[in-house]
């Protein structure tokens, strides 16, 4: 749905009923789209210990300075 910023203004309670049912409205000034109104939904869910177990591994090294580059960090 593709409304101007007049009516978004005048109507916005109708159009945020509108989104929250799962509609999208694009905001648009003299026609041309400049925002929109999508339903609200979290980023993420909680975090949960131990999700990447076994799906990452961390090498024994790698705390260890790569000898090409000893000379840059150390004295």
């Amino acid at each position: 749905m593709l409304v101007n910023i007049h009516e978004a203004k005048t109507h916005l309670s109708k159009l945020v009923r509108r989104v929250a049912q799962g509609e999208e409205v694009v905001i648009a000034r003299h026609g041309e789209p400049v925002a929109r109104l999508v339903p609200y939904r979290p980023a993420h869910g909680p975090r949960r210990p131990g999700a990447w177990k076994g799906r990452v591994e961390i090498s024994d090294d790698v705390d260890e300075i790569p000898h090409e580059f000893r000379a840059i960090v150390e004295p």
